[in-house]
């Protein structure tokens, strides 16, 4: 009888794929990145892999998932308990500093090559439908808190901010990912958005 394996070692094993799946998906592109790729980026056997995905767009998927779940229960603790709505949606929007980069995420490339290659596929289109309005969501409560709480002006409308910071968003990753740096100027364009914010919610400096 095969020794049974703890549902600890499992779940760390397959983060340990997704971890690797990543990093093949960043080097190589999704249209690129095949199973065998992550196999021997993931030091697992064909066998190993399929017992926790069946394709790649199951692996790709199960990797866009779990950041945006984090990213929703990261939201949702904070919610519960921050000084500055502003602050929070600095940091939903540009990472744990809260200041615009110079960098986008280096996953991105490979999730606008998924979504624009099956933009004809209606399951793909449905899941993006619904990543889109998981997303517009997390956007769409801090700014409504923050505008309940008066620390936002509630001028516009809290959904149609967070249409805006989405597009803004995948524009940049657009233009990223086929651009020269010096052509996107990611951090001045994110640096001028985050002032378009301020305006739009009638931010006040703080003293």
């Amino acid at each position: 009888m095969a020794p049974r394996v703890s549902e600890d070692h499992l779940k760390q094993r397959r983060a340990e794929i997704l971890q690797a799946a990543t990093t093949v998906f960043i080097e190589q592109g999704y249209e690129n990145t095949s199973m065998k790729h992550v196999m021997e980026a993931a030091g697992v056997s064909r066998g190993g892999l399929y017992q926790y995905f069946s394709n790649k767009e199951d692996l790709f998927k199960a990797i866009l998932d779990e950041a945006l779940t984090d990213e929703a229960d990261d939201t949702k603790n904070m919610l519960k308990d921050t000084d500055s709505y502003w602050e929070l949606l600095m940091q939903l929007l540009f990472g744990e500093g809260g200041n615009p980069e110079t960098e986008m995420d280096p996953l991105a490339p490979s999730k606008l090559e998924y979504f624009i290659t099956g933009r004809n596929d209606e399951q793909r289109r449905e899941y993006g439908r619904k990543r889109y309005e998981t997303g517009q969501r997390l956007y769409a409560d801090v700014i409504k808190a923050g505008q309940e709480a008066g620390e936002f002006s509630d001028r516009f409308d809290h959904d149609l901010i967070a249409r805006s910071i989405i597009t803004f968003i995948d524009g940049l990753a657009l233009g990223d990912a086929i651009l020269p740096s010096q052509a996107v100027q990611l951090g001045k364009q994110s640096a001028l958005f985050m002032e378009f914010l301020r305006m739009a919610l009638n931010v006040k400096d703080e003293d």
